[in-house]
């Protein structure tokens, strides 16, 4: 055997040699050798040694794998030395016919990582076994990629991905392997190859905790375009929720949020990652089921916002970079969009719930009538029973003196503690009832012993709340079937489980405990148990540190979305309508033209005018023609309208926003928008008082309130901007028609325009039947004229031929086709012609009828 020539140990070619044992030499089994091509044939074998010695000595093998090498066959020796030699003198032809060279190479340098610390030299050549691969898979036939797939080459990829240590995870070898993936997916087949591997998108994912900025971004580009893929959106959200648990992250997204607010210091490097977590971000939101579910868009900006990315958008735009601005922009568009598209919605079920109050108020109103009545006919009944309930009423009273001698003599003796209800549940009651039927009698008129009972377990019973409030606290405690230590509970956490609706939080506001029930129930604290039942809550929920501040902030939370939803379409009708009546070209010349009908009926009297106050729009309603009093100046207008300006017939295309706009009273909707705003200002008191003292058990004020006032903040702005638009857009409408801005709200002044939309499309209506009257009348006149003609154009025939008229055969039949083609309503069709005669026989009965054959079955 040839002397080795170096005796440094490298990674060469069959860098899975170097371990101490000498292995297994094992070509692929999966691979025949009839994919080689021998550039000749096999040599003398003191030939063949010569050259595979040559060979040996360039791979620099340890002594045992050299060994390994000379012990292999002949033929296996000349395999190898040809696919050597082939790989150096044509690499690209190489890979095309063999990409299990790629695979062993990727194998062996995922299963030695671990096992050596490379040189910069030796990671140059594992990073460019990797590249080779990349370009192979993008550059080269479509065998070479279904060979790849076939020898699980996919596997192969993300083993090594999950296998990576420290070092080549920060290398450029993570960005290339990341690189042949995405090489994978730009091919049909493999694409549909890495989405069907069941861990693929998942293991991808991993490769975001990495610190190599542009592995990042590669994996970035590939999870956003897989978003955009059929089923792709599905495996991505599952993979973030797979690396919030491999990263062990609060929530998902968490880490891209972070790295989208860090600076690096590299201005290049971080533009292009935050730009790729953009494109994401927007992928996320706008693919897959959020392209056409809004809920499903809503629920994941809220994640995003909970995350706190607003703030960090706002930050992005002082990179001034246009691509990232443009990513920014898309976002923040579709986000108004959506909003925009939210609050419609929830308009549209506010009206529809408000229409269903509406008619739930009328039943109401209808049960009370019938409830008064009922109670009317009671209140003459106990009037007829006056004396016999004051005498029930004064019997009572001794009995109750009786009974009270009895909550002061019992006290303090043995009877007060005795519970006689034990011995009822041993005693024969119905035998006992038997046996003293007479006793039981005489004790029901003197009064029982039950009585008795009943009143010395109600002396342990003690109250200090007023009565009344008491008795309705514990209605209210009763409806909400929760006990003291829930609501509590309740309370603390924010109603994170939503077990207080809205209407019990206001409720519950009215039995806050008052400083004067503080006090005496301070005073009663060590007896505790004998409390009753609303007392023991007054106690217990005066415990509460800011209690009632705590119950507000609850219900202004849980009423917030509410209250915008009621607000801001209100504001969105001011801002349209303003918008539609300034821009309306139709309107304008129906102003022109209703101007100039006025000057020309007023002419000679006040001189023409220039311009007319709004109001009067709706005078022509009632202005009557004098030759036909059913039309008004309104309905001659239409007509004029029709003639000479038909596009002015869709006017209410134009002004669709004005009939919610008028209305919307401009005071009470500032009103609406100042108590929402003292609400926050209070949360955020309340929250900086919550946030300066020590946090109880259980006490989630803190967190749920700063996410609440996050949002709540932006989407309050929001409104804010938008009222402060909406009565610009308003004051300029004003303007524009010549109106005094001080003198109209918007729902006098939307009012009048709705009111004449109202009475444009009824008089268009008019119209539509007085023409539809007038063509009847007209066509019922030819029909008479036509048959009258036809009749006696009959009468001459039947004179002249003695009575006998020729039928057309199959007339009904052509009748009956070109009723189901329409050709017969055709005005101009021939066959319509040719049929009048056909069809004025069949409605006059004229012609011969067929004589019918009775059958018998």
């Amino acid at each position: 055997m040839p002397p080795r020539k170096r005796t440094r140990p490298t990674l060469g070619f069959l860098c899975c040699f170097s371990s101490s044992e000498p292995p297994e030499i094992n070509l692929k089994d999966s691979v025949p050798l009839q994919l080689l091509e021998f550039s000749a044939p096999m040599p003398p074998e003191d030939e063949l040694h010569a050259r595979f010695s040559e060979l040996v000595d360039e791979l620099d093998l340890t002594d045992k794998n050299r060994e390994a090498m000379f012990a292999l066959p002949a033929e296996k020796k000349w395999q190898i030395y040809c696919s050597k030699k082939k790989e150096q003198e044509d690499p690209n032809k190489l890979a095309t016919s063999w990409p299990d060279y790629y695979i062993d190479r990727i194998n062996s340098m995922a299963a030695m990582q671990t096992l050596f610390a490379f040189d910069e030299e030796e990671m140059e050549m594992r990073n460019k076994v990797v590249e080779d691969l990349k370009t192979a898979l993008r550059t080269q036939p479509m065998r070479f990629v279904t060979r790849f797939i076939e020898l699980d080459g996919l596997t192969c990829l993300l083993n090594f991905l999950r296998s990576m240590d420290y070092e080549t995870s920060e290398s450029r070898i993570h960005t290339s392997i990341i690189g042949c993936i995405k090489a994978l997916m730009n091919n049909s087949q493999g694409r549909a190859h890495v989405l069907a591997h069941p861990q693929s998108i998942n293991t991808i994912s991993q490769s975001l905790r990495q610190d190599n900025i542009k592995t990042k971004v590669a994996v970035l580009e590939i999870l956003g375009a897989v978003c955009l893929v059929p089923d792709g959106h599905k495996k991505v959200l599952q993979a973030m929720v797979h690396y919030q648990k491999y990263a062990a992250e609060r929530t998902r997204f968490q880490s891209l949020l972070n790295e989208l607010d860090r600076s690096t210091g590299h201005y290049r490097d971080e533009v292009n990652l935050k730009t790729a977590i953009m494109s994401f971000i927007n992928a996320v939101l706008n693919a897959g089921v959020g392209e056409d579910s809004l809920e499903f868009r809503l629920h994941l900006r809220y994640e995003f916002l909970m995350l706190g990315i607003q703030p960090v958008i706002d930050k992005l735009r002082a990179h001034d970079n246009a691509t990232l601005d443009r990513l920014i922009n898309e976002n923040e568009v579709k986000q108004w969009r959506d909003q925009a598209e939210k609050f419609r919605k929830e308009h549209i079920e506010l009206i529809a719930r408000l229409e269903r109050k509406e008619r739930e108020c009328e039943t109401k109103t209808q049960e009370k009538e019938d409830m008064m009545k009922t109670l009317n006919k009671m209140k003459d009944k106990l009037q007829k029973e006056g004396v016999e309930l004051r005498s029930a009423r004064e019997q009572v009273l001794d009995l109750s003196y009786r009974i009270s001698d009895i909550s002061n003599k019992i006290t303090g003796t043995i009877w007060y503690e005795i519970d006689d209800g034990r011995a009822f549940k041993v005693l024969d009651l119905k035998d006992i009832e038997k046996m003293f039927s007479a006793y039981q009698r005489q004790q029901k008129e003197t009064g029982s012993m039950d009585d008795l009972y009943l009143s010395s377990r109600k002396v342990k019973e003690l109250s200090v709340i007023d009565g009344r409030r008491a008795q309705n606290c514990v209605i209210l405690l009763s409806k909400l079937k929760m006990s003291n230590e829930e609501i509590k509970r309740a309370i603390l956490e924010m109603d994170e489980r939503e077990e207080l609706a809205k209407d019990m939080l206001e409720q519950l506001l009215k039995f806050v405990p008052e400083k004067s029930d503080i006090d005496l129930l301070e005073e009663h604290k060590h007896e505790l148990e004998r409390m009753a039942r609303a007392d023991r809550f007054l106690f217990e929920m005066s415990r509460i540190d800011h209690y009632q501040q705590r119950l507000q902030s609850l219900f202004f939370k849980k009423k917030f979305a509410e209250r915008l939803a009621e607000i801001k379409p209100k504001v969105e009708a001011i801002l349209c309508a303003s918008r539609e009546v300034m821009r309306s070209k139709r309107l304008t010349q129906v102003l022109e033209v209703v101007l100039a009908f006025g000057n020309f009926m007023n002419k000679g009297q006040r001189g023409n005018a220039y311009g007319f106050k709004v109001s009067s729009l709706n005078k022509i309603i009632d202005t009557k023609s004098s030759i036909d009093r059913n039309i008004t100046m309104l309905h001659y207008l239409i007509m004029i309208f029709e003639k000479n300006y038909p596009d002015i017939l869709n006017i209410q295309r134009d002004l669709a926003t004005v009939p919610e706009a008028a209305k919307v009273n401009l005071a009470e909707l500032e009103k609406e928008v100042f108590i929402i705003r003292s609400g926050l200002k209070a949360l955020e008191a309340e929250l900086r008082y919550q946030q300066s003292r020590a946090c109880d058990r259980g006490d989630k004020f803190v967190p749920v309130v700063s996410d609440f006032i996050t949002v709540a903040s932006f989407s309050f702005s929001e409104l804010e901007e938008l009222l402060t638009e909406a009565k610009d857009k308003f004051s300029k409408s004003l303007k524009h028609f010549g109106e005094e801005e001080s003198c109209m709200q918007p729902d006098e002044f939307f009012g009048i325009f709705d009111v004449f939309l109202q009475s444009f499309s009824e008089a268009r209506h008019d119209l539509e039947n007085m023409q539809r009257r007038k063509e009847e009348e007209e066509r019922r006149i030819r029909m008479e004229a036509m048959l009258k003609d036809q009749r006696e154009r009959e009468r001459r025939a039947k004179k002249s031929t003695g009575g006998s008229v020729s039928e057309e055969v199959g007339e009904f039949d052509d009748l009956v086709s070109a009723l189901r083609s329409g050709e017969v309503f055709d005005k101009d069709s021939k066959l319509k012609r040719n049929r009048k005669r056909s069809v004025n026989q069949l409605v006059d009965g004229g012609g011969r009828e067929r004589s019918v054959t009775k059958v018998n079955y």
